[in-house]
């Protein structure tokens, strides 16, 4: 069942209406939601660049495919990794070394909302707000999870899972 609103954690699905090549039919990880705004990774825009030419040292902890994804187009430079730890999300710092084994996905920077930014956007039908699934994250198949998320959905969501890419092409 869809949820009603953004909050840490959660899921943000791009609708067929949000056309904005950052965001068009992608997934969005919450990472944070409060006062000051809202900060999410896209969780399916691999890159070509390998972890390991980005951070060396991430490489033997990087979740497969071993690729740099982009998390959206804010700060760019950054980089960011999540992981899951002992069933919940976490952001490491990309520092010299991993803290632990713990798969990671690696981000070159994140999405981000001003103050009401996000519920204007809710408001005008741009996103699909769904419960995350630990297994999203470290999705072997990104390109796919557009689909896989909006197709598990036990609601009238489902059937936007197989909308075309260009509706026009249908």
């Amino acid at each position: 069942m869809p949820l009603t609103g953004p909050r840490a954690g959660v899921l943000l699905v791009a609708t067929p209406l949000l056309i904005d090549p950052n965001f068009a039919r992608s997934v969005v990880l919450l990472l944070s939601h409060d006062g000051d705004g809202t900060l999410g990774v896209i969780l399916d825009r691999p890159t070509t660049i390998e972890v390991g030419e980005y951070l060396p040292a991430w490489e033997p902890v990087a979740a497969f495919p071993r690729v740099v994804f982009a998390g959206g187009p804010v700060e760019p430079e950054v980089g960011i990794g999540v992981c899951l730890r002992f069933g919940s999300i976490e952001v490491e710092d990309l520092g010299e070394d991993p803290t632990d084994d713990s798969p990671v996905r690696v981000f070159a920077g994140c999405a981000g909302w001003a103050p009401g930014q996000l519920e204007s956007e809710l408001a005008e039908g741009a996103w699909f707000v769904v419960d995350f699934d630990q297994a999203d994250l470290l999705d072997p198949e990104p390109d796919s999870l557009w689909s896989a998320v909006l197709r598990r959905q036990q609601s009238r969501l489902a059937l936007f899972s197989s909308f075309p890419p260009d509706p026009g092409m249908n």
